[in-house]
């Protein structure tokens, strides 16, 4: 038999993989190869930085270039509707405030799906279009010793007028850390300190009931992207956020506190240490699970990311699916030293309609929150 004759016979057969002709292909043509990725821990899921060409599945090799950490089985364990991060961000903005106690750094970071998230937020900090909201209480400005001070003191040039026959409507807020307040849509006030000092705020607007509050509230971070900062002796500290606010008519009546039946969402949480904590029940998105003591090194933490709804702030957006607020003592947020909070608590803690703090399930570990109340 001649040799072109044999090596037909092969081809015919479909022998030439496990011959001279390895990954040659068949009669049909060249194989297409496809690229294999390392899967170190077993997890399904391969190391996007090992990888090799072949027509045939290695072993030990997957086609998904997901894991987070191929040493940690884990990474498989998250089956939830946020995008998945790890590590630390890419700063992006240096400090938009300089004269803060702790760096207000604004930095990106990329899920495994490839899309790139802000973080700890994307802010309106640095847009002069948003007001900045008039000082109840402010280490770098005024500092009023009550509310009847600042509202004697507040310039009716800082009011924003939403309906041009409406009510007067004063509004006090302290917020850890940050906070942008929205009303019908229209950006009434945002907040002078981003990260620490503690400070807080009265607002007017002008209104016609009912009216809509809608508020972004971060809880910043100086290890970008991992939700951590350098406190109490670790330098991954989980820190905490909450907020607090009461709204009054021109008479000086409450209309609105902040509690339970205001709707919260979150949007960004960290630090995730293992993927298989967090839960999601509807739109409840729980981290309660999940472990939130410092920690040495946190360079490899998840964060858990959510896309923003664009139109979250309009008085017709509909939360009605998003969980109620959680409500929080004074003691677990931890303000009862601060004079933003304590020269104020006439208004805060009104014995006959008091307010409440708020965040979303996890006042530690979830980021960036958005709340919503209508005011009828």
């Amino acid at each position: 038999m001649k040799y072109s004759a044999f090596f037909s016979i092969l081809l015919s057969c479909g022998l030439c993989a496990h011959f001279l002709f390895a990954c040659a292909g068949s009669n049909t043509g060249p194989c297409s190869q496809s690229i294999w990725y390392q899967d170190a821990d077993g997890d399904g899921l391969g190391n996007p930085a090992l990888s090799q060409k072949g027509c045939d599945q290695p072993s030990g090799y997957v086609a998904n270039d997901s894991d987070l950490d191929d040493t940690n089985a884990n990474s498989k364990a998250y089956t939830g509707t946020a995008a998945v991060t790890q590590g630390l961000g890419t700063k992006t903005t240096e400090n938009i405030y300089p004269a803060g106690q702790r760096i207000a750094e604004i930095g990106s970071v990329t899920a495994t799906d490839k899309t790139i998230w802000t973080v700890p937020a994307d802010v309106n900090y640095t847009n002069d279009a948003f007001p900045f909201a008039p000082d109840l209480y402010n280490p770098d400005g005024p500092k009023y010793r009550s509310a009847a001070e600042a509202l004697a003191a507040f310039d009716n040039a800082n009011m924003v007028e939403i309906d041009a026959g409406g009510e007067i409507i004063t509004g006090y807020i302290f917020g850890d850390n940050y906070f942008e307040l929205y009303v019908n849509g229209m950006m009434v006030g945002k907040d002078a300190i981003p990260f620490t000092q503690f400070n807080s705020h009265i607002v007017k607007f002008k209104v016609t009931l009912p009216f809509s509050i809608a508020m972004l509230l971060v809880d910043w971070e100086e290890n970008l992207g991992v939700g951590t900062e350098a406190n109490r002796a670790s330098d991954y500290h989980p820190g905490d956020g909450g907020m607090v606010a009461v709204f009054k008519d021109e008479s000086g009546k409450i209309l609105a506190t902040t509690g339970s039946e205001w709707k919260a969402q979150t949007f960004y949480t960290a630090p995730i240490k293992n993927l298989s904590c967090p839960t999601e029940n509807g739109s409840i998105r729980s981290t309660a699970n999940c472990n939130s003591e410092d920690a040495s090194d946190g360079r490899n933490f998840y964060g858990l990311h959510w896309a923003v709804p664009v139109n979250w702030m309009k008085k017709d957006f509909d939360d009605s699916s998003w969980p109620n607020a959680t409500t929080f003592t004074n003691a677990v947020i931890g303000v009862d030293n601060k004079p933003a909070y304590t020269n104020f608590t006439d208004v805060f803690d009104d014995a006959k309609d008091d307010a409440e703090f708020i965040w979303s399930t996890n006042v530690i570990l979830d980021n960036e929150v958005i709340v919503r109340y209508t005011v009828k």
